[in-house]
């Protein structure tokens, strides 16, 4: 039996070019993770209303859409970023491009005309409230026989 080791005579492609060209001349990647990531949610419910919390960080309410069509909630978002670096001897220019997309059933006990939506700190919260009769059906005594 022949035993297949790694040669260490000639050093790892890679570990070459790292060693010559020093961190000085790396320009970072960007964080591809972003472009492809749904944005975390929490949704609560009390007596009067549904809110939805989403985490988005970076954003501005400029970015946002927030639709409703045939009782499907869908909050989307697009932004791009350019960023020109110019300097003596050379010119860096960065871009970006963010988007997502998320949909929400929305039950029939939501008042669609007064949904409503605030981005503060990295969080944009949709009120969803109740229907008036709705609430006022949910609160009711009953008895025990």
């Amino acid at each position: 039996m022949t035993l297949l080791s790694k040669s260490n005579l000639l050093p790892d492609v890679s570990t070459f070019f790292d060693d010559f060209f020093d961190d000085r001349f790396r320009i970072p990647a960007p964080d591809k993770r972003w472009m492809h990531r749904i944005p975390a949610a929490n949704v609560t419910e009390n007596e009067n209303e549904f809110t939805i919390e989403l985490a988005v960080p970076g954003m501005s309410k400029k970015d946002f859409q927030i639709k409703i069509d045939a009782g499907h909630l869908t909050v989307s978002s697009e932004k791009k970023d350019e960023k020109e670096e110019k300097g003596k001897n050379f010119t860096r220019r960065e871009f970006s491009y963010n988007t997502f997309s998320r949909s929400f059933i929305l039950p029939d006990t939501i008042n669609a005309d007064k949904i409503s939506a605030k981005y503060e700190e990295g969080v944009l919260r949709i009120l969803l409230p109740k229907k008036t009769e709705i609430v006022k059906e949910m609160k009711k005594n009953i008895t025990i026989g």
